[in-house]
């Protein structure tokens, strides 16, 4: 009875040393897993960042764009009422 007991106690023993590996491969996969998600996600978070940074540049640069554009029209539509002022034909 003393050796089966010492028997079972090893089986025992080497079944919870299997099980301990494995959850720790299974957590090793998870954590690499996790590395991986957040790596994804700070690279999603730089990148829409940057893009934010070139849209307000756009924006700005159209707004200015705009600004020059209104100050064109005024200047033209001066210069069509100094010619039509002036006599001639625009």
């Amino acid at each position: 009875m003393d050796a089966g007991t010492t028997l079972l106690g090893s089986l025992l023993a080497c079944a919870g040393a299997l099980g301990a590996a494995v959850v720790a491969y299974l957590g090793k996969r998870g954590e690499n897993a996790l590395n991986g998600y957040s790596s994804l996600t700070e690279r999603l978070q730089a990148k829409r960042d940057r893009l934010e940074r070139q849209v307000a540049e756009r924006d700005s640069r159209i707004s200015e764009l705009s600004t020059l554009h209104a100050a064109d029209q005024s200047e033209i539509a001066r210069l069509r009422l100094d010619i039509h002022r002036l006599g001639g034909a625009p």
